[in-house]
């Protein structure tokens, strides 16, 4: 029996009614109904295209045909419980070790980048025997309580900030304390942690990790500067903690020159734990932490066990490694880090015409576009980001989104198989839209000033 197909108008009534408040819609004053996808491409009841600068999610492309008749070959075949004996889970972690350091080669499934974030606080807290997280200002490392609770971009919201979770400052170089002209800001920013760590073992407290985006997103699309990691690893592990690496937005080849964020920071630099969660499964929930042999026998050790009746299953597995297989077979990391670069090319000599644009930075195809209304206060343009991400789903069918503690930071996380000339329509159509705003002389909004 085919699904009823409902009127737009129906949608938002129903939605409205019966789907809580709190979980909020792109555009929320104008939605888009998205029907159908394919690649980087929406496209609406109507049939109206939009093009994609959104969806992470859908690493290789949306229902990427090779995906979606794996998820269906096994699906027919079989999907169970994970704790029955099946090859695709080992297989699929076998895969995954292929690509990570030597030491990170034990491995547990779950369905999302905050089951994966939560259980790498426990097996950070088992293994130290500690409490105490140090966590980025702005960071989000996902939506359960315990998440919360070291995610200042939500608990400053909400509660407030627990006495065991210590804020180090973002290393942001164009708008945090060490800025671009600093001549080394990854020692200077770290030597910040280290002196976090001091404040907290003068308290007689304990670290049990650092927790930290391998590229802050919520933050702002944060470049990390260069010997940042491995400097804050070695305070860290001075102070009996580890190093968990949080790559649910950046793996998997969006930056391009390596398969994980982490690391751009060198080859000296290693983290103790990885998580990992929304590109692995093209938008099927599939979710994964590693971690070392020492770190995974103590948390067997508390005598407890740990299963995921989904975590692993074997059609979330067989969706994994076709992942894995599109990414090889089309060069997916090769496009990210050539067309990353050319709108990164393109974006930095659109800052040369408009004084809006302050920064531009990223790194593969993790890009940010940062407003500003003054260059030389770097006085955040919230509204003129808002009004070109408007803009161009409106006029351009383009949809966009932005980030930042104060959303003017415009985004690009698109699919991976996004292209040159996709690139060149996106600039094309935000310089338009820059252009006609400066020559109407639209004055910004108040909040922007």
């Amino acid at each position: 029996m085919a699904l009823q197909k409902l009127k737009k108008e129906k949608t938002l009534e129903m939605r409205k009614r019966l789907i809580g408040e709190s979980c909020r819609l792109f555009y929320a004053d104008n939605p888009i109904k998205i029907t159908r996808a394919r690649g980087q491409f929406l496209y609406d009841e109507n049939g109206k295209q939009y093009l994609d600068c959104i969806s992470n999610v859908q690493h290789v492309g949306h229902c990427h045909p090779s995906i979606t008749k794996a998820a269906a070959a096994q699906m027919e075949l079989l999907n169970t419980n994970s704790r029955f004996l099946h090859d695709n889970i080992v297989m699929y972690a076998d895969r995954l070790a292929a690509t990570l350091p030597e030491k990170l080669c034990v491995f547990y499934f779950v369905n999302s980048g905050s089951e994966a974030n939560d259980l790498a606080l426990r097996l950070a807290q088992q293994y130290t025997q500690h409490e105490d997280v140090i966590v980025l200002d702005h960071a989000y490392h996902g939506h359960l309580m315990s998440l919360i609770d070291i995610s200042p971009y939500k608990f400053r919201k909400l509660a407030g900030q627990k006495e065991w979770v210590h804020v180090a400052p973002l290393p942001d170089i164009y708008r945090g304390k060490y800025r671009e002209n600093h001549p080394n800001p990854g020692e200077a920013y770290a030597d910040e942690v280290k002196s976090l760590i001091g404040e907290v073992l003068g308290k007689g407290r304990k670290i049990s990790a650092f927790f930290a985006e391998s590229l802050p997103s919520v933050g702002g699309q944060i470049i990390l500067p260069q010997g940042y990691s491995s400097r804050v690893a070695k305070y860290v592990h001075s102070a009996g903690g580890v190093f968990v690496a949080d790559e649910v937005q950046t793996g998997f080849g969006r930056v391009g020159s390596h398969f994980w964020a982490f690391q751009l920071q060198g080859d000296d630099f290693c983290p103790d734990i990885v998580t990992m969660g929304k590109p692995m499964g093209n938008g099927h929930p599939l979710a994964c932490v590693a971690t070392t042999v020492e770190i995974a026998g103590a948390f067997t050790s508390n005598g407890v066990e740990y299963f995921n009746t989904f975590g692993g299953n074997p059609v979330s597995c067989a969706i994994g490694l076709a992942v894995l297989d599109v990414i090889e077979a089309e060069d997916l990391r090769g496009n990210a880090l050539r067309v990353g670069a050319h709108l990164i090319n393109l974006l930095k000599k659109l800052q040369m015409q408009h004084q809006v644009i302050g920064d531009v930075r990223g790194v593969g195809l993790f890009v940010g576009l940062e407003l500003v209304t003054d260059r030389e206060q770097r006085t955040p343009a919230t509204q003129t980001a808002a009004l070109v991400v408007k803009r161009l789903k409106e006029e351009d069918r383009i949809c966009a989104s932005t980030d930042g503690p104060w959303d003017n930071v415009v985004k690009f996380k698109p699919p991976l198989c996004f292209s040159i000339e996709d690139v060149d329509l996106v600039v094309q159509c935000i310089d338009r839209i820059l252009t006609d705003m400066e020559a109407n002389d639209l004055k910004l909004d108040k909040e922007d000033i």
